[in-house]
């Protein structure tokens, strides 16, 4: 059996995760982009007559709103946005200035949380309902959001689409899929982000940003994850041709792959599990949803305007070996 999900599944045998929560785990080293709470800088001696001043160290960002609000005017509509990686990311574009419009399927409770955190933190979101891989999908997605932008900004303006939702595997054998659930895997995670993005494209204005959240499947063999890795497969040649149709635009398309990433789960409490799981990754530790989060967001910003067409490695290292 497959289920729809917001998530992207962990590398070969892992159990597949994200984590829901709107901050990174305290207690986890961050390698993107350093931990929520910047430890108080450690005292140093004066510099020898005559010696070069000591660099700067680069500022550790601090937790709530940005300071640099780098999307200020800008919408975005993040997919799957409920929990996990969608709901982190839809945390940090709203962080920097972005009106964020949180897609759900069928947790409302978990998208209006996402929403309420966002506001906590003086940001601006709403959530917008729309299933999936059903007809009219799109269709019932844009109504909602168009209606939502409009509201709050006069405009059916969309700047930043993040491609996000998807079902995720349940670790059936490649012999057990059944032709319905191969169908399902399609709907979801390679039919919709292509006319979401079709529709998205038409409200975009010049300098858009588009990412699309691929995974490490697609870079290694994962038996029971088969179907699954073919559609992320889509997903990166969906990534390559638009970025070429769109760049006249000054729209950037770009592929984010996650590895294994902690969602909070029953497994991630079990050290063992953690544990072994960790070593899959070059930094010894679980990814968070964070981390994942952080890449997304600098890909929509204008310091990334030069990167586009890209294949974007976040997992950790996994696939250094």
């Amino acid at each position: 059996m497959t289920r729809v999900d917001t998530e992207v599944p962990a590398v070969g045998a892992g159990p597949v995760g994200l984590l829901p929560a709107a901050e990174p785990r305290a207690g986890g080293a961050r390698t993107i982009s350093g931990p929520d709470t910047p430890a108080p800088p450690a005292p140093t001696a004066p510099p020898a007559p005559g010696a070069p001043a000591a660099p700067r160290p680069y500022p550790t960002p601090q937790p709530g709103r940005s300071t640099v609000d780098r999307l200020t005017d800008k919408t975005a509509l993040v997919t799957g946005s409920s929990r996990g990686i969608g709901r982190a990311t839809a945390i940090r574009l709203a962080r920097e200035g972005a009106l964020v419009a949180v897609h759900w399927t069928a947790d409302r409770q978990a998208a209006e949380d996402t929403v309420a955190l966002i506001e906590k933190e003086g940001g601006r979101a709403f959530a917008v309902r729309a299933e999936l891989g059903v007809p009219g999908d799109v269709h019932t997605l844009f109504l909602g959001l168009e209606r939502g932008l409009e509201e709050r900004t006069g405009e059916a303006r969309l700047n930043i689409l993040v491609n996000n939702a998807a079902v995720t595997p349940t670790g059936s054998a490649p012999e057990d899929l059944t032709p319905e659930e191969f169908d399902r895997y399609f709907a979801v995670n390679a039919k919709a982000p292509y006319f979401l993005t079709q529709r998205a494209a038409a409200l975009m204005p010049d300098g858009g940003r588009i990412v699309n959240v691929s995974s490490a499947v697609t870079r290694t063999a994962a038996p029971d994850q088969l179907a699954y890795a073919m559609t992320k497969g889509a997903i990166e040649q969906l990534t390559l041709h638009l970025a070429l149709i769109l760049a006249p635009r000054g729209i950037t398309v770009n592929s984010v792959a996650p590895g294994i990433t902690d969602n909070g789960g029953a497994i991630f409490a079990n050290p063992d599990a953690v544990a072994a799981m960790s070593q899959l990754s070059a930094f010894k530790r679980v990814g968070g949803a964070g981390d994942v989060a952080d890449v997304i967001t600098f890909l929509t910003t204008d310091e990334a305007r030069w990167i586009t067409g890209a294949f974007i490695d976040a997992t950790g290292g996994t696939l250094l070996t």
